[in-house]
């Protein structure tokens, strides 16, 4: 599956779906983000069952802002609406692979009850 463009309008549909969402938030004049770009397009192909979505910083401000995305590139891992990991700087292809096996790996049953857990004590 190729990158998917993301923007205010189509975000909530895409990361509230059960499943897989990376992000990869970027701009134009982001040199390290024109690096990491052949690397995320080629997990995506890799990868056809999880969304791999990126966001121009510059065209997104409102998105931007409400994630408080200050450094370029940044990284993010949501499942099942769950943010799950976030990384300021662009990942090499090995560090990516990591991620994704390890946000596959979870048992997102286990992290539901974290939550409850963790919610209930505040």
């Amino acid at each position: 599956m190729a990158t998917i463009e993301i923007g205010k309008d189509n975000f909530k549909d895409i990361v509230s779906k059960e499943g897989i969402v990376i992000l990869h938030w970027w701009a134009d004049e982001c040199g390290p983000c024109h690096s990491f770009a052949p690397i995320f397009e080629q997990a995506s192909e890799q990868y056809p069952d999880i969304r791999f979505g990126t966001i121009a910083t510059e065209k997104e401000r409102e998105l931007t802002d409400a994630f408080a995305v200050r450094s370029l590139p940044t990284v993010m891992a949501l499942r099942d609406g769950f943010m799950l990991f976030e990384r300021v700087g662009a990942p090499s292809a090995a560090e990516l692979e990591e991620l994704i096996r390890q946000v596959l790996a979870l048992d997102m049953n286990e992290v539901r009850q974290r939550v409850v857990e963790l919610r209930a004590q505040q």
